[in-house]
């Protein structure tokens, strides 16, 4: 079904969406429409206060693509806070804009805003098998360009079964030099399919906070392996502080996190996503780990409307955090 071709070629930075409606000859257009309805499920009777329901358009985008000679660019345009009272309600930002030179040696670069290359679980709605993400801590999804896009320059390089990249940057909107951040981020990310039906992808990213004496090391590894109708997914994320306590109230040190993934398809249009996630939770508590399990039977309602239907269970060490979550969602590409 379309939503799993899109699923294993955006996870591993290939392409953001399969197809797309051609205006003209350098100029295409694709995006989704993504809503859902869930409940959730909070702590215990102790705290029944904390249950929520919602339902709603959670994600709207229209993404720009430009092609003229050995010049491609991309402008997405997204809008995620669609009803909301907030400040920033119903309006429509960029979340990605950037153009890519290619040479004819392999080498590309690229200049603007994009996402990080690490993770299994990358970018858009329209690209997972899941509702929701393997993990609560936006830390550890490195991937999700919402809440993580980068503006700088990435130099690539593409041969048959594998392709290296090397992004220097900063988070989008940041300052680059300040009496409190003085050095640029980094990411190395190198991955390989040269083997049949395996895709392969690892990295490091090294980030530096807006204070300057703190700095994150991200190591992030990830596979996909197509077994007859089944596809096997494991990810394992490691982020080291520099400073064990880099706040009042808040010891972050070194954290961890793994996911494992299957997915298999009864049908061409029935599927069915089981997924294991653990990671060890960001804040003044030290060494929280927090487990989910999530089963997600997916449909192709029509070459374009995909539905996912989640159940999934959140175990967290601290009391009355655990959680239930069942959610319907429906994604609309083009």
């Amino acid at each position: 079904m379309k939503n799993k071709i899109m699923a294993m070629l955006v996870a591993f930075g290939m392409v953001g969406s399969v197809s797309a409606v051609e205006i003209n000859e350098n100029l295409s257009i694709n995006g989704f429409i993504d809503g859902s309805i869930t409940k959730t499920d909070n702590g215990t009777d102790v705290t029944p206060a904390g249950d929520t329901a919602d339902w709603g358009l959670d994600e709207i985008e229209v993404n720009f693509l430009f092609n003229v000679g050995s010049v491609s660019g991309t402008v997405a345009l997204d809008s995620q806070n669609i009803g909301s009272s907030a400040a920033d309600g119903d309006d429509i930002e960029i979340e990605q804009a950037h153009f890519t030179y290619t040479l004819e040696n392999g080498v590309s670069l690229t200049f603007g805003r994009y996402g990080s290359a690490l993770g299994l679980e990358r970018e858009d709605p329209a690209g997972l098998y899941t509702y929701s993400r393997a993990y609560g801590s936006t830390a550890y999804n490195l991937g999700n360009i919402d809440s993580s896009a980068s503006e700088g320059l990435n130099i690539s390089y593409a041969a048959d079964a594998w392709s290296l990249g090397l992004s220097i940057d900063n988070p989008s909107g940041s300052i680059r030099e300040s009496n409190t951040k003085n050095d640029l981020d980094f990411e190395v990310s190198l991955s390989y399919t040269g083997i049949e039906n395996l895709n392969v992808g690892i990295g490091y990213r090294k980030n530096n906070e807006s204070n300057s004496s703190r700095e994150v090391d991200v190591f992030n590894a990830h596979a996909t392996y197509q077994v007859g109708k089944a596809l096997l997914g494991v990810e394992y994320t490691e982020l080291q502080h520099s400073s064990t306590v880099v706040s009042t109230g808040d010891a972050r040190g070194d954290r961890d996190a793994l996911t494992l993934l299957v997915d298999y398809d009864v049908s061409d249009k029935l599927g069915v996503a089981v997924r294991y996630s653990t990671y060890e939770s960001l804040g003044a508590t030290a060494g929280v780990d927090v487990d989910q399990i999530t089963i997600a039977p997916n449909y192709a309602i029509t070459e374009s409307l995909g539905a996912i239907l989640e159940y999934s269970d959140v175990s967290h060490d601290t009391a009355n955090m655990d959680s239930d979550t069942i959610a319907l969602e429906l994604t609309y590409t083009f």
